[in-house]
């Protein structure tokens, strides 16, 4: 009896060790996340999917608010060093210090390079092939009309390359048929204005990669903007009317008050909860110029953290995430535009059941391969954001007189490398 008792006793032992030998070997990563929407379901379900693969890994998603979590809190984490093993994150550029280049431990670094390209660049630091991570959703600039105003007017919306003077010609007909107030507004931003003048022509960087704002692309969409606010063409309350620095125009489309309206991919969901049934609206292709045809690209990306204690199991989970049904299915569920090349050219199943927000997400999704590299150089470069706001206040500065188009882009050049000197980047 005693004999038994003590196999009994040893084979339990042994059994017991290996569970918690087994707990042990199980490696726990946490990932910072932050909703837009309902997202974050999605991205759970992927992850259990990835668990139930591999069951040596679990993933544990800390959700927080965007502004205190993401903006404020994670950067403070990454320089302590005590940051998550992988976060969402929007600053791509600014926090790329703290990521970790994935290429080392992946199976097929050649996808990631093919289908995640242009992105990455806005994720590593300068001069670098990391690969830190990739888009869980990509932003487009470009326009929308009211495709009722156009029927009612019994106008023709313009199909294939159209340009900006074509579609300020054709919306201004478009309002005065309908007796709409205005024909065009633009959100109150240079970020907005950028896809437009680079498609006339702007470089915005030099061949050292400064910026040097001042050359016949740059003035054309200027000139354009500025004859647009004098004759009435474009609504003034945005750019002139609005105190301060960002102001958006979507109210005025909203109440059917402009014909076209020059914003963004991110309008989609409110357009269908706002808008409703009451007008029909399109997305159309971005107007064409000498150069492009282009809007201007953004978003949020997944990023593998430098400090993680487990680089190895971090790449398996950003492998799963990143292929390519499993991002078609994360991208269509959650009605974002994909920042994956191949799902932008073969398209994706977006799930909802408004056939104006359908053809809206697919209008966008087909932007992607017309974006023009200075847009992806200008979206990467880490002070774009002072370029922007100077071309927005100086040209403001136009409108209402205070400047000449000549004075403008002196002072947008001055405020720039004024700027780069305080940052120490001149």
């Amino acid at each position: 009896m005693f004999h038994r008792r003590s196999l009994a006793t040893l084979f339990a032992t042994l059994i017991l060790g290996l569970l918690v030998g087994s707990a042990f070997a199980q490696v726990e990563l946490r990932m910072t996340w932050y909703d837009d929407g309902a997202e974050g379901v999605v991205m759970r379900e992927l992850l259990d999917r990835f668990e139930a693969a591999n069951p040596d890994v679990t993933v544990v998603m800390d959700t927080v608010p965007y502004s205190s979590g993401i903006l404020e809190s994670l950067p403070l984490q990454l320089a302590s060093g005590q940051g998550p093993d992988i976060a969402r994150v929007t600053n791509l550029g600014g926090l790329s210090q703290y990521f970790l280049d994935l290429r080392p431990y992946l199976d097929d670094a050649a996808y990631w390079d093919t289908n995640f390209g242009p992105f990455l660049d806005w994720m590593r630091p300068a001069g670098s092939d990391a690969i830190p991570g990739f888009m869980t959703q990509l932003t487009v600039t470009g326009p929308y009309i009211n495709a009722t105003l156009f029927e009612q007017a019994g106008i023709a919306v313009p199909e294939g390359p159209t340009s900006w003077e074509e579609w300020a010609e054709v919306t201004r007909q478009v309002a005065e048929a309908t007796g709409t107030p205005y024909a065009m507004v633009m959100d109150r931003t240079g970020h907005r204005l950028a896809g437009p003048a680079i498609s006339q022509g702007a470089q915005f960087l030099d061949a050292d990669g400064k910026p040097d704002i001042d050359d016949p692309g740059m003035r054309s969409m200027m000139q354009l903007m500025i004859d647009w606010h004098a004759d009435g063409t474009m609504n003034p309350d945005v750019w002139i009317g609005s105190a301060g620095s960002y102001a958006a125009g979507n109210e005025f489309f909203v109440n059917a008050q402009v014909v076209l309206y020059m914003s963004g991919s991110w309008q989609i969901g409110q357009f269908t909860n706002l808008i409703g049934d009451a007008f029909d609206w399109v997305a159309v292709p971005n107007p064409c110029g000498p150069a492009a045809c282009t809007g201007m690209p953004g978003g949020a990306g997944v990023v593998a953290i430098a400090d993680t204690d487990h680089p190895a199991e971090v790449a398996r989970v950003m492998e799963f995430l990143a292929q390519e049904e499993n991002l078609a299915e994360f991208y269509g569920r959650t009605l974002f535009i994909p920042g994956h090349l191949g799902l932008a050219e073969s398209g994706v199943n977006f799930v909802t059941d408004n056939p104006l927000a359908a053809a809206a997400l697919t209008a966008f999704s087909q932007q992607v391969p017309q974006l023009h590299p200075i847009a992806y150089a200008m979206q990467a470069y880490p002070y774009n954001f002072v370029v922007f706001n100077s071309i927005r206040d100086r040209l403001t500065q136009v409108f209402v007189g205070e400047l000449t188009l000549d004075q403008a882009l002196e002072r947008i050049q001055a405020d720039i490398d004024e700027a780069l000197r305080e940052a120490g980047a001149n």
